[in-house]
């Protein structure tokens, strides 16, 4: 089989975001789309079950999703995409507002919002697809979103939580026995820690 047949597909980068015990999380994912037309219109999301982002939607229930422009600053994929809602307050780094569902959302950097309702969790292997009706949308930025092509044209690596991630083989690099991420390396140093859960090197096996 040839997996480059399925990578020629491209997929819009979003932040999808909730809020549960008190607390704000988000995360960058690749795997929004629309799966009706009907009113309400549906979308899917899924997301590693290892993320802190996943665990608190299941609890709220509801998220707000911004799809990120084209010219979105990196940093908010390198807060959103690499670092972990169980050790940070990803969203301390920038203003913010919330929702009517209390979902807290960016908008700068962002072209639009879209806030929805869970109606239904599937799990997939380590993943979960989350079927969600749409309550609220809102434009916030002119111009087109952010792809997972384009963002790599910048050399940079699509979060390695994240469902679509082109770069990764199924026994590439050093995967962390704590929250799932991969470094793909041939060797980690002693003083690595996991850039999603802070573990330490000892936590990581070779794939």
């Amino acid at each position: 089989m040839d997996n480059a047949a399925y990578k020629k597909l491209n997929y819009s980068l979003a932040l999808v975001s909730t809020a549960a015990d008190g607390k704000n999380f988000g995360c960058i994912i690749n795997s929004l789309h629309q799966a009706t037309s009907a009113r309400p219109p549906k979308f899917t999301l899924s997301m590693n079950g290892d993320s802190a982002t996943c665990a608190a939607l299941k609890k709220s229930g509801v998220a707000a999703v911004t799809l990120l422009a084209k010219d979105a600053d990196e940093k908010i994929v390198n807060e959103f995409g690499y670092k972990s809602g169980r050790a940070i307050d990803k969203f301390a780094a920038f203003p913010f507002e919330t929702d009517a569902q209390g979902c807290p959302y960016l908008k700068d950097g962002m072209v639009s919002r879209l806030s929805l309702k869970v109606t239904e969790t599937v799990a997939i292997g380590s993943y979960t697809l989350f079927i969600c009706e749409l309550i609220d949308a809102e434009v916030l930025g002119d111009g087109d979103c952010l792809t997972v092509k384009e963002f790599e044209g910048r050399g940079k690596d699509v979060p390695p939580a994240a469902p679509v991630f082109h770069t990764l083989d199924p026994d590439a690099g050093w995967k962390c026995t704590v929250c799932g991420y991969v470094r793909l390396a041939e060797d980690i140093p002693d003083d690595f820690i996991c850039p999603i859960c802070r573990a330490p090197r000892s936590k990581f096996v070779k794939r």
